[in-house]
């Protein structure tokens, strides 16, 4: 009977080519987009041949999906970290921060996000309308039942998730204009932001 060839360990170069493959690719599609980047911009930033670069990852779909799931991952996170016992409105205010940290730590994820769904969402679709839509109903169930136990404000609780990942994601999509509005590059703007939507919308929750 055969045994399957067991698969050789991956080394530290080829952990490293691949990172800067995908640290690469991640610069230019967010700004670019999938269709305005080609694998030869890719290799050309990772200071690869394509040759090479196509012995890592075999075509420029696949590295722009492993950036989306790991980019899906990130941003699901800090719903996910939602504590269903804790205090609503102090939840929802941690909620934000954790998105405003998100939006400063990682701008070039949230613009590659941006650009996927404005064409269309081919590449993440399903996950759109499976795990998201999943966790959002979980954490949409919570916020009813605080609204019904009178801890929280009465309030559609689809549209107040919509409207914070807006206001957050803002920050990251549109971080030019706000840079030049605010006539600043200083990271205080971050939180600044955080402080401001933090009052607006416990003002608003309270109950």
């Amino acid at each position: 009977m055969n045994r399957p060839a067991a698969q050789k360990p991956v080394t530290r170069i080829q952990r490293e080519k691949r990172a800067a493959i995908l640290e690469a690719a991640l610069d230019i599609f967010s700004t670019h987009g999938f269709r305005g980047t080609s694998l030869d911009q890719i290799a050309d930033r990772a200071g690869l041949s394509k040759p090479n670069l196509l012995y890592y990852f075999p075509s420029k779909d696949s590295i722009h999906r492993i950036l989306l799931d790991r980019l899906l991952d990130t941003w699901l996170d800090p719903l996910r970290e939602m504590n269903e016992s804790g205090d609503p409105v102090s939840e929802i205010a941690a909620y934000i921060e954790r998105k405003i940290s998100l939006a400063r730590d990682y701008p070039r994820e949230s613009r590659l996000f941006a650009v996927e769904i404005l064409r269309g969402a081919p590449h993440v679709y399903d996950t759109l309308a499976g795990p998201l839509r999943d966790l959002v109903d979980r954490k949409a169930e919570v916020m009813r039942g605080w609204s019904k136990s009178g801890r929280m404000a009465d309030v559609d609780p689809y549209h107040l998730i919509f409207s914070i990942w807006a206001a957050t994601q803002h920050y990251a999509d549109f971080d030019i204009q706000v840079r030049a509005v605010l006539n600043t590059d200083e990271d205080r703007r971050f939180d600044d932001a955080s402080r401001f939507l933090t009052a607006l919308y416990t003002r608003g929750l309270a109950p």
